[in-house]
């Protein structure tokens, strides 16, 4: 049942009101830069949800239109249809001045933006609106959030899936029923400022390595493929041919120093740049470009990835530090039962006022008997538990509208679970939350890794401060092979596609992590937070993880997190193989130092 028994009407909401431009996007793959837009809608609504304009076509991408049964779109179909470059002026008019809306909006920007790179130019959106990331902010009763579900719980009549002009109808529909439904709990539109860029490149991938790393390079003894490389200063050989020469003899080139790294080519040992002195400390050998030539003349062969070593057995993950806690539970989490010793299993508990200890540890109760500690008010909430100045709380009326029921923090020493009243319009009580519900130090075996996991991290919409999510992929002895395995804003995804950074709206971000892509050399996914300034986590509070197999699915488990009071950065989860698998573990490890530390602790060079 949806949350509105009619129709839903258009917010009322100043805040909520916005010229909006819904765009659908159907691609030849799924990686912006390398692949490219077939066909394209866009509607465009004012401020009181009227419709304004729509424009659709087909694009011809002059390459290979990919995955034909997904999307119907043969090259014959494609014959004939427009360049992007010849609608670019209109699609940029109907862009212009307008909040873009899309599912899943990260994808469509990031198409858009490369086509207008392609043509020189660039997307004339400076924010954007996610309906995917404003619903799991709603938290309808729904079993996931993909596009076609949304549509049957908004009632909205669905014809063709994949087909963009269709697509964009639908999503119409859903804007309408979400925004309706974000009024109701009073919830700040996740809008992300995404000024217009310039700078998106088309996609180059690092060429992978085909040798394990051999160790370092001996004194007096030759290069060997898998060897891993850096090179720091100015070179004679221009720096993209000696790239180009050494990866082409089978070595590793490397943009960062770790103790992982066979050797270090400069030209000036006394410059004290940052890669040296990492070198001097990790004890790396270090030669001359002329030395590093004449030894890439005669690079020895390596051992191939995936051969077995000789005189050994296949080789396995080194065990995982032993959690904290150690609950483990299946990816595939079962229907929600309530114990005797878990009462409020499946249910959703939003904790208000209190001190920070107050809170923490009436979230830590609600957690241990059971239930999922939310930190924003949504329609998946099922209880509130009132600490001394939580009355004051501006969600308190927003609370009692939605007929929940309230309570003080002595219920949490012997909670009631009676069915809340009819009035009630949250649906919470008639769909427990499946997710698994971890604690720091618990643990998950994903059992299904064909398919790119996603950790998303999300705070109380009355942050007083910013908070930057963060990845590093790290090897065996925790350190990065590169700065590019460092995923942050200023770089939000790996070269090679398979970490990627996805910011949500001003209190949400994920991490995608494509566990079978990832190289055999990273061992471990580390998702982080960092706060600039002067502020800490206190000022915060907790933050809410959850794991998702694929977009828009339903979370399979979620973790809340609370550092304690001094912290400016903290390790919220980890991806982590374990032999032949992958796990996910929630750690909530939190440090008094900034990113910057945290950052070079993994091996990445930061600047001073």
């Amino acid at each position: 049942m949806a949350l509105l028994s009619s129709g839903p009407k258009w917010p009322t909401l100043p805040d909520y009101f916005h010229d909006w431009a819904l765009v659908d996007v159907e691609t030849s793959g799924l990686r912006p830069g390398r692949d490219r837009v077939l066909s394209l809608a866009i509607l465009t609504l004012d401020a009181q949800g009227n419709q304004t304009g729509e424009f659709s076509t087909l694009l011809n991408p002059g390459c290979d239109p990919g995955p034909v049964h997904v999307h119907g779109l043969t090259p014959d179909r494609l014959v004939g249809a427009p360049t992007f470059e010849e609608i670019a002026p209109q699609v940029g008019a109907l862009l212009s001045s307008r909040v873009l809306v899309a599912h899943n909006a990260q994808f469509d920007y990031d198409f858009l933006a490369h086509e207008f790179a392609h043509v020189r130019s660039w997307v004339p959106v400076s924010r954007r609106l996610c309906t995917l990331a404003l619903n799991r902010l709603v938290g309808p009763s729904t079993p996931d959030l993909k596009l076609g579900t949304l549509a049957a719980h908004y009632g909205v009549h669905q014809e063709k899936a994949h087909d963009a002009q269709d697509d964009v109808r639908v999503l119409s529909g859903i804007l309408r029923g979400s925004l309706s439904a974000a009024e109701q709990l009073g919830l700040a539109l996740p809008l992300l400022e995404c000024p217009p860029r310039q700078d998106y490149r088309p996609y180059v991938p690092k060429t992978p390595c085909a040798y394990r790393n051999p160790g370092r390079l001996a004194s007096g003894g030759p290069l060997v493929q898998g060897m891993k490389v850096a090179i720091t200063g100015d070179t004679r050989v221009a720096r993209e041919e000696l790239v180009a020469r050494s990866v082409a003899a089978g070595l590793n080139m490397m943009t960062s120093v770790s103790g992982q790294t066979s050797v270090i080519v400069s030209n000036d040992p006394g410059a004290g740049s940052a890669k040296l002195k990492r070198a001097a400390n990790e004890g790396v050998p270090l030669v001359d470009e002329p030395t590093y030539l004449r030894l890439l003349e005669a690079v020895e062969p390596g051992q191939a990835k995936g051969a077995a070593r000789q005189g050994s057995t296949a080789p396995t993950a080194p065990p995982a530090p032993t959690p904290a806690v150690p609950t483990q539970r299946s990816a595939t989490p079962a229907a929600s039962v309530a114990r005797a010793d878990q009462p409020l299993t499946g249910r959703r508990v939003l904790v208000l006022g209190g001190t920070h200890d107050e809170a923490v540890e009436a979230r830590a109760r609600a957690v241990a008997l059971g239930a999922s500690a939310a930190v924003n008010l949504s329609a998946s909430v099922s209880d509130v538990v009132v600490l001394p100045g939580g009355e004051a709380d501006r969600r308190m009326s927003r609370v009692a509208t939605l007929g929940l029921r309230v309570y003080d923090a002595a219920w949490l020493l012997a909670p009631t679970t009676s069915a809340m009243p009819a009035s009630a319009r949250n649906a919470a009580a008639s769909r427990p939350d499946t997710a698994a519900v971890l604690v720091r130090g618990a643990v998950l075996d994903l059992t299904d890794t064909g398919t790119a996991w996603t950790v998303a991290a999300v705070w109380r919409q009355q942050a007083v401060c910013d908070v930057d999510v963060v990845a590093f992929a790290v090897d065996a002895g925790e350190q990065v092979a590169g700065d590019e395995d460092f995923v942050f804003y200023g770089a939000p995804e790996h070269p090679d596609g398979t970490v990627r950074l996805t910011p949500d709206g001003p209190t949400e971000q994920a991490v995608t992590a494509d566990l079978e892509r990832l190289p055999l050399e990273v061992h471990r996914v580390v998702v982080a937070a960092a706060i600039d300034g002067a502020a800490t986590f206190a000022d915060v509070g907790a933050i809410e993880i959850t794991a998702t197999c694929g977009i828009g699915a339903a979370p399979t488990a979620r973790a809340t997190l609370d550092a304690a009071t001094t912290e400016r950065t903290m390790i919220l989860a980890e991806l982590y193989r374990r032999g032949d698998g992958w796990r996910l573990r929630a750690v909530g490890q939190g440090y008094d130092h900034g990113l910057a530390d945290l950052a070079r602790g993994y091996g990445v060079d930061v600047a001073e």
